[in-house]
């Protein structure tokens, strides 16, 4: 959702001094309840935060994993969320300047706080699309320059924390290796100047491409746009290369004839990265129309789906069920199999950013956008989320494939097929 600068957003793990690490508990608690013992942990790492639980368990029952936490999770819950490949396909570093200014330009001063806080989340990848802006098409071109490239630095600098995800064989294989998948996005194309800057960002790691953000580009229009018009003569030329090259074409942002638009364009998969669905939030623009979900089903993409607050609905009290009940709604109308998530926040979400920050970035967009007293969703906006909407989904009655699909399988398929170019 954010709009950077153009600096990089380098990540506020531990940043919350008074949350701490993981906790293994013994035996049963003081509600019989039993609980993870310290020799049924196979793998434990030690960093700066503490103990990280990790997997298979032998007991059964609920456990607790996280000391700054008393949920628990069932067995069922834990395995999932740490046998599955994540893929998170809108999740930021950090929102927080301050952060970004602590911790450096190249993440040289990532700790091992901030590091653990990353593997802890068993979120694989991360998606860390920006909308980096752009007065004019040179000024766009420029930013996002500097913008990938500052993620070839990061990535560069710390390969003990991160690796840049660039083809299906990446996916495959960064689950288990103890690193964070980047994967390089932009929330805009305005930086495509010709179809050429297509296969250029391709070169330097951009793998996915928002055709707009919210407003009108040279490629189409955005979902506030006052017109709501489609794709353009050289926006069709800019898709075309991206099917040639092999980058995602994704139109969360954009508006409904241009969503529209892509899919009939397209010859490649059409993914919606972080929407949501319009039947559960009638009138906001940034969510998906039925129409719009059943085309995208047709071209064989995936809809990751958000937990922005405003996104999800217009009432109050916003609760994580309401989140849910998207997942259910879009897998009743084109099938779980194209179901995935975009969380559209870090680790801490929108709800921890400095005031003054938070307030300009709410600022920053138009009215039509509802935003209320707080953008997230307190159930879903923490390092341990994964853990959360995995277990809601088994309330729901979704099954362990289907699950795994959700979490990071159904992106993985999409992502393999739309990479291999056309």
């Amino acid at each position: 959702m954010e709009q950077s600068s153009g600096t990089p957003d380098v990540d506020r793990a531990g940043a919350d001094s008074g949350r701490g690490p993981i906790g293994v508990r013994e035996d049963q608690d003081a509600g019989g309840r039993r609980t993870i013992s310290r020799r049924d942990v196979v793998r434990i790492g030690l960093g700066a935060a503490g103990a990280v639980v990790g997997a298979p368990f032998i007991n059964v029952g609920c456990f607790q994993l996280f000391g700054w936490s008393p949920q628990e999770y069932t067995r069922r819950c834990v395995d999932l969320v740490q046998d599955s490949l994540i893929i998170d396909m809108l999740g930021l570093t950090t929102l927080n300047s301050e952060v970004r200014e602590r911790w450096g330009p190249d993440f040289s001063n990532l700790d091992a706080a901030a590091v653990a806080e990353f593997r802890d989340s068993e979120i694989d990848v991360l998606h860390i699309a920006r909308g980096v802006g752009g007065r004019t098409a040179d000024e766009a071109y420029d930013r996002t320059l500097g913008f990938v490239a500052s993620f070839n630095s990061i990535i560069a600098n710390r390969p003990d924390v991160f690796v840049r995800i660039d083809s299906a064989e990446d996916l495959d294989t960064v689950h288990g290796s103890g690193r964070t998948g980047i994967l390089i996005g932009i929330q805009d194309s305005a930086h495509f100047r010709t179809p050429d800057d297509v296969s250029s960002f391709h070169s330097l790691g951009q793998r996915v491409s928002q055709l707009t953000y919210n407003s009108r580009n040279m490629i189409g229009n955005g979902s506030t746009e006052r017109v709501d018009g489609g794709i353009s003569d050289f926006g069709v030329a800019v898709v075309e290369e991206m099917n040639r090259v092999g980058m995602a074409v994704d139109v969360s942002h954009s508006g409904d004839q241009t969503t529209l638009d892509a899919c009939e364009v397209s010859r490649a998969p059409v993914l919606y990265t972080h929407s949501n669905a319009r039947a559960l939030n009638p009138g906001h623009p940034r969510c998906k129309t039925d129409e719009a979900i059943l085309r995208m089903a047709e071209t064989g993409g995936v809809m990751g789906i958000t937990g922005v607050r405003n996104f999800v609905t217009g009432e109050e009290p916003t609760t994580i069920e309401h989140y849910l009940d998207h997942f259910d709604y879009v897998r009743d109308l084109i099938g779980v199999e194209q179901l995935g998530i975009g969380s559209d926040i870090d680790l801490h979400g929108y709800d921890d950013m400095p005031k003054a920050e938070y307030d300009a970035l709410k600022a920053n967009y138009k009215g039509s956008y509802a935003f209320r007293d707080k953008i997230d969703i307190d159930e879903i906006a923490h390092p341990k989320r994964m853990f959360d909407v995995t277990d809601g989904l088994i309330r729901r009655g979704y099954t362990d494939d289907q699950i795994r699909g959700i979490l990071g399988g159904n992106f993985q398929r999409v992502l393999g097929e739309i990479w291999a170019g056309m």
